[in-house]
């Protein structure tokens, strides 16, 4: 490890010399004697097999093998300054703006993000909703949460749940419409759907037993390019929506939604937070990322 170290000063040294052409410029700079700017770079020299300077009475100046070298060395400082500025950056508590761009559907996940605020406090959260798909790096985002695979290879990522769809309306709306006991039952009821803004696609409901069923047969009450105002509408008992599990969960759970057909409605998708590969996760993006994973969708992470 000594050894290792004392290799890493060797270059330091060399590389100061090579930028000043002079081995008592190189020490000034580094607070050191030019004698032992030139004992470094002499064992330097000795270990490598090769001389990397052209020496005179006036000036240094880099031989081939030695101009080769200083271009190796320097990329490998490089890395050393960032590898120290990215440990020093960990120890660091998570502050400042964090820039993420969400689905629209993410509007849903503002219970969650609310609390991540008041989780850390010291974050500033720049939120972009939208359904088109951004450029994360020639944006400038540091993160974003997308549905569907990721073919860029210059996003890191990571799994942050699987969203299951269900069909659901209020108890009042089936006692006034009947419960359906399959896909084809739907055409007498009120069906409020949503459109892809990035398409102008519906959605599709079905899969599994009611495959056969087409969403654009289906009876419209409303058609929004939104998933909020779909899950208003159904809660107020306007009509029948498909709906991601995480939205309608705890109005399941406190029967003020009821779930119907779930054996054809198999619909569901996959969310992901990306960063560019080429930064390392800050604190406040690590926080982030970490809090999103544990408490967005739970039911998946256990």
């Amino acid at each position: 490890m000594t050894q290792a170290m004392e290799s890493l000063g060797s270059l330091g040294v060399f590389v100061q010399a090579a930028e000043a052409c002079s081995f008592t410029l190189a020490g000034q700079r580094l607070g050191i004697s030019s004698s032992a700017v030139g004992k470094a770079v002499a064992r330097l020299e000795q270990r490598l097999g090769v001389r990397l300077f052209h020496r005179s009475t006036r000036a240094i100046t880099l031989t081939p093998e030695g101009r080769m070298f200083v271009v190796r060395c320097r990329h490998i400082l490089r890395e050393m300054e960032a590898a120290e500025l990215e440990l020093s950056q960990t120890q660091e508590a998570p502050t400042g703006v964090l820039r993420v761009s969400m689905p629209l559907v993410g509007m849903l996940m503002m219970p969650t993000l609310a609390a991540f605020l008041e989780a850390w406090p010291d974050i500033e959260l720049d939120i972009d909703f939208t359904d088109r798909v951004v450029d994360v790096i020639e944006e400038g985002f540091d993160a974003v949460i997308r549905t569907g695979e990721v073919s860029d290879s210059r996003l890191m990522t990571r799994t942050l749940g699987n969203v299951r769809f269900k069909l659901v309306g209020t108890p009042a709306y089936f006692e006034r419409y009947g419960i359906p006991g399959d896909a084809t039952d739907l055409t007498g009821h009120r069906c409020l759907l949503h459109r892809y803004p990035s398409t102008g696609k519906l959605e599709r409901w079905f899969s599994g037993d009611g495959a056969g069923v087409a969403v654009d047969s289906l009876p419209k009450a409303a058609v929004s390019n939104a998933i909020e105002p779909l899950l208003e509408m159904t809660k107020s008992g306007l009509g029948i929506a498909c709906l991601p599990d995480f939205s309608v969960n705890a109005y399941l759970e406190q029967g003020r939604l009821i779930s119907v057909l779930e054996d054809a409605v198999k619909h569901s998708a996959t969310f992901r937070l990306l960063w560019p590969s080429n930064r390392f996760l800050s604190p406040k993006l690590r926080v982030f990322l970490d809090y999103l994973t544990k408490n967005l969708f739970p039911a998946a992470a256990r």
